[in-house]
This record gives C-alpha cells, structure tokens and sequence, in this order.
C-alpha cells in the first residue's frame, strides 16, 4: 500500500513539472480568440511599467461593461518578465477580462509592438481593422468609436 502511495505521488510530480500547452502564450491567445470568435475583439498589450496603461484598464473595463452584451470582449497580453510585477500592478488596476501571460515576449515580436499599450481592434470575422500605440484620454472617444461602428455590424 506504501508503495502504490510513492508511486502516485511519483505520477503526480512528473506530471506537474510537464510543460504545459496552458502555459505557451500563443496557444493561450489562439484558444481565447477561438472562443470569441464573431465578437469585436479588443487585444491589449501591456506592462507593469507603462504609465498609459493605469489609464487604459479602466477605460478598457468601461468598454467590457457597456458593450460586452452587443458581443464585445477585451483580450490583454502582459508582457512583463516576472508575473509578481503584474499582480501588483492589477491590484491597482483590476481587470474584468482575460489577461495572457507572455514572460519571453513571444507574442510581441510576433505583433511587432512598437510601444506601449499596443493595441489592435479585431472585426467579428477575426481581421485585425484598427491599431493604436499608446493610449490617449483625448482619444477615447475615438476608440469608443471604432468598436461601436464594428459592432453595428
């Protein structure tokens, strides 16, 4: 009975320290736009450290809850190195939707980011249609916008 113990728990670590699919983030990101597919899609890229995004997540949670019943939905990609500086920052700035993990910056090469929020508008047939580096109170309503035409569709 011993033995079968040792041998189940022997199992149970081997299969914990397996890779995970669940942990590569560009799996993660293809099975969330699957699973919103035909909705307007926000995708967000952010960090810790960028200033802009304290203002973005509000805004972005705003947007999730005015619009998330006429199909829209945000995707948010945080491309910090150690998660530890992502759970502070949302402590801060909560997030009513999904966030990826991408600690190795695979995904931002593969989008070419070139500052910080990043963000792309995704049609409900899944094309990219609109792209904004940064994030501008100015320009909310603009952004506001661009989801609202897209979801009239």
């Amino acid at each position: 009975m011993r033995r079968l113990a040792q041998t189940v728990a022997i199992i149970g670590l081997l299969i914990l320290s397996m890779p995970s699919k669940a942990s590569d983030p560009q799996q993660q990101l293809s099975e969330s736009l699957e699973l919103h597919k035909g909705k307007v899609i926000y995708l967000d890229f952010w960090a810790s450290w960028c200033v802009p995004c304290r203002y973005s997540f509000p805004w972005m949670n705003e947007m999730l809850e005015r619009h998330q019943a006429k199909g829209f939905t945000v995707i948010t990609v945080n491309l910090d190195t150690e998660k530890r500086l992502a759970d502070e920052f949302l402590k801060q700035y909560p997030a009513n939707f999904d966030i990826i993990y991408d600690q190795k910056g695979v995904l931002a090469e593969k989008y070419q980011l070139q500052g910080m929020p990043n963000a792309y508008v995704i049609d409900r047939q899944g094309q990219i249609v609109a792209r904004h580096v940064g994030f501008r109170s100015k320009k909310v309503k603009e952004y506001e916008q661009s989801i609202l035409t897209l979801l009239s569709k």
